[in-house]
């Protein structure tokens, strides 16, 4: 378990501190320049030209010459050279194809929701695995409390040696794999950093509509604004949060690791529901279709196995 928590946090250190990561726009105050239609916090770093007569004006007025840069629509990978490992595998080649799938069915909101789809489906054998895992160890619960409960007043080194090696087979016979749960969490969190970037680094993105929301709007710019139909973004996002955390949860290892782990998950959900406020409605696209895939999956993986149990 420390391996994984350590695993996560350094890939979280390279994340943050590879070069080519998006860089907010200031003013002459040091002060974020937002778009005050959208109350969007624009981007300096952005990949191709803004089409909206007030976004060019503001990069215009803070001394950011845009005209330098592509259209959004002849954008391409290698666009504006070498940015960083970062930039250049991950977010580059995400927002060309979020380009080009925007093309061809002639949005970019639902091209999001395509390429978050596309992706999840490919990932799908790995992710399903990952699934598999937790219900097999909700299936092993019963003879892992047991354990737990025969070594509870035993803390010697022998007896922790004899616990793990009792674990392991327990292990075996259900088939689970400890570190298979965490592999697809690792790949998550690359994905949805690089998905963050791409999207706010992209102005046809953010100066996007679908079903009348605009894209770069955030539920609470957009609700201040008068339009409380953006709550339904705040919802879809709360919802599908709790649902695919509940449904991804894994029981059974150990008391204090379920208790530790349903404090972070409702943690989670927490931060993330005061965060969905802020996010820019195309975020919240990606993240609302993520979930649900993930809930999707999980409920097919429990039907899939309560079929077998009944077999």
């Amino acid at each position: 378990m420390k391996n994984k928590k350590v695993l996560v946090i350094v890939l979280f250190v390279m994340i943050i501190f590879l070069p080519g990561c998006t860089k907010l726009l200031k003013n002459s105050e040091n002060q974020n320049v937002q778009n005050t239609t959208t109350g969007q916090s624009l981007v300096e770093n952005i990949l191709c030209q803004p089409e909206d007569e007030t976004t060019l004006e503001l990069y215009k007025q803070n001394n950011i010459d845009v005209s330098t840069l592509p259209k959004c629509d002849e954008f391409k990978i290698t666009s504006g050279g070498y940015e960083g490992i970062w930039t250049t595998i991950f977010v580059k080649p995400l927002a060309w194809i979020i380009i080009q799938i925007g093309k061809l069915v002639k949005n970019y909101g639902l091209a999001v929701i395509i390429v978050t789809l596309l992706i999840r489906l490919i990932m799908y054998p790995m992710t399903q695995k990952t699934a598999m895992q937790s219900e097999n160890i909700k299936n092993a619960k019963p003879e892992l409390d047991k354990l737990e409960k025969k070594y509870q007043n035993r803390q010697d080194n022998e007896a922790m040696m004899q616990k793990s090696q009792e674990m392991m087979i327990i292990y075996k016979k259900y088939n689970i794999s400890p570190l298979s749960g965490c592999l697809f969490s690792l790949i998550q969190i690359p994905l949805f950093f690089a998905f963050y970037e791409a999207m706010n680094r992209l102005p046809a993105l953010f100066e996007e509509n679908l079903l009348g929301f605009q894209l770069g709007t955030s539920p609470l710019t957009g609700m201040s604004n008068g339009n409380f139909g953006y709550i339904i973004f705040v919802i879809l996002v709360i919802g599908a949060t709790y649902f695919s955390f509940k449904l991804n949860s894994t029981a059974g290892m150990g008391n204090e690791q379920e208790k530790q782990m349903k404090m972070m998950t409702n943690i989670s959900v927490i931060m993330i529901s005061i965060a969905s406020f802020t996010i820019s409605s195309g975020i919240a696209l990606y993240w609302i279709f993520n979930s649900g895939f993930t809930i999707l999956q999980n409920l097919l993986v429990k039907r899939r196995k309560l079929n077998d149990n009944v077999i």
